[in-house]
């Protein structure tokens, strides 16, 4: 059933879409919690790293509902959640206004952030570069005149910035440090962050086909897609035990409590082909991810 918007309040609320929040978390939380466990936590660079990785997913998102109006994405015909400038309730001056303020905060937040973790000048900078990179990738994914988006490279920038860029960039501004250890839990997230942009675009096959949008799905047919689905999330759990062993910690298989959730979600996947029969699971597989995440935590830290 789709929703329809009446007010801008309701049209701000799914631009900003609130359900991607706990997958962006999710990265700042497996990180910290591998800092604690090596004794290096700071709740400082934990509570700036969130805000800053709120305030960029926010941006993406409102560049991603600028991007695939502007770019036809967000056609009438498009079965998925209604967006906010599709609507017409928010112009697409009024998006553009709200990326450069959330690009704004993105920065400074991330600047304090960077100046409180960082001693030398050359980390600074490099970390800067990190950030800039990733407000950049946050707007240029579906917004600017060559989206990424649409040739197919959302998977990878996901990957990179949910799973290893955000694990192991957060392990190391809380420690100063790079621990081999970080590596398997980040990959994982990265897989399951994956896995949420597959379904969503998996629901969006038959609007991205006409919006010219060449997701993975749509280069490699929904047969295959699932498939990749399928991989996602169990390459994701599989590296859970090996890195039990590694790490002589075996209350992290705990996160393993989350397993038939996804399991179940990757079926339902598979057998329903309406794209707002699909949606749910999207919020479902992002709260699953965090689930995962915090089991895992308490795991390694209490067990």
């Amino acid at each position: 059933m789709e929703v329809t918007l009446i007010n801008k309040k309701q049209a701000w609320l799914h631009a900003i879409r609130l359900r991607t929040l706990p997958l962006a978390l999710s990265s700042i939380l497996m990180g910290s919690f591998l800092a604690a466990f090596h004794q290096s936590f700071r709740w400082d660079i934990f509570v700036l790293a969130a805000l800053t990785t709120v305030f960029l997913q926010v941006l993406s998102n409102l560049a991603n509902d600028y991007g695939d109006s502007v770019h036809g994405a967000d056609s009438q015909e498009r079965q998925g959640p209604i967006r906010a400038v599709q609507s017409g309730i928010i112009s697409l001056a009024e998006m553009k206004r709200a990326m450069i303020i959330l690009a704004a905060l993105s920065f400074f937040s991330g600047i304090l952030l960077l100046y409180l973790a960082l001693g030398d000048w050359k980390l600074f900078l490099l970390f800067l570069g990190f950030g800039l990179l990733a407000i950049y990738a946050a707007i240029t994914y579906t917004s600017g005149s060559n989206p990424y988006g649409y040739v197919g490279l959302g998977d990878i920038s996901v990957f990179i910035f949910f799973g290893l860029l955000g694990v192991i960039g957060t392990y190391f501004l809380h420690s100063l440090d790079f621990n081999w250890s970080v590596i398997l839990p980040a990959v994982s997230l990265g897989a399951f962050s994956t896995a949420v942009l597959n379904i969503n675009n998996i629901r969006d096959i038959k609007s991205d086909i006409k919006a010219g949008k060449r997701s993975i799905p749509v280069r490699i047919g929904r047969k295959a897609a699932v498939s990749y689905n399928w991989f996602l999330i169990l390459s994701g759990n599989i590296l859970l035990p090996i890195f039990a062993v590694q790490a002589e910690q075996w209350g992290v298989m705990l996160a393993w409590l989350i397993l038939p959730f996804m399991l179940f979600i990757g079926m339902n996947i598979q057998r329903k082909t309406e794209a707002m029969d699909l949606d749910p699971f999207l919020k479902k597989m992002a709260i699953s991810t965090l689930l995962w995440v915090l089991l895992f935590g308490i795991g390694l830290i209490l067990l």
